[in-house]
């Protein structure tokens, strides 16, 4: 599995989701309760203190729709970011090639767009 890109200069994931919750004036358990228990409050402490660094496209897609931002600026803070890779497992004209942990995290994110 590729490593995912570091972004230089910019708050961390967990930091940057409590500055933007704070922001907004809720609470962990409000987040809990505008996401429909999709992300509890004691995953998004977690996520906000460090403890769990890598989400899934799916937990960030939920807190971005909860806070209002865009997906990709989460995704970005996530590492999420596209990776050169010389071994893709898939090719497509408008994605390029694919590396496997790309594929899966695009069919995951796809299932979340269908599921809506």
């Amino acid at each position: 599995m590729p490593a995912a890109k570091k972004i230089p200069g910019k708050l961390r994931l967990g930091s940057f989701l409590k500055e933007v919750r704070s922001s907004r004036g809720v609470s962990l358990r409000d987040v809990e309760r505008i996401t429909n228990g999709r992300v509890s409050n004691g995953y998004l402490s977690q996520l906000e203190t460090g403890r769990i660094v890598n989400p899934s496209v799916a937990t960030l897609q939920f807190l971005s729709a909860a806070y209002g931002i865009d997906p990709m600026t989460l995704m970005e803070r996530a590492g999420f970011s596209p990776t050169t890779s010389t071994r893709g497992s898939s090719s497509n004209s408008a994605l390029g090639d694919l590396t496997d942990d790309e594929e899966e995290q695009l069919l995951r994110y796809l299932a979340f767009i269908r599921s809506r």
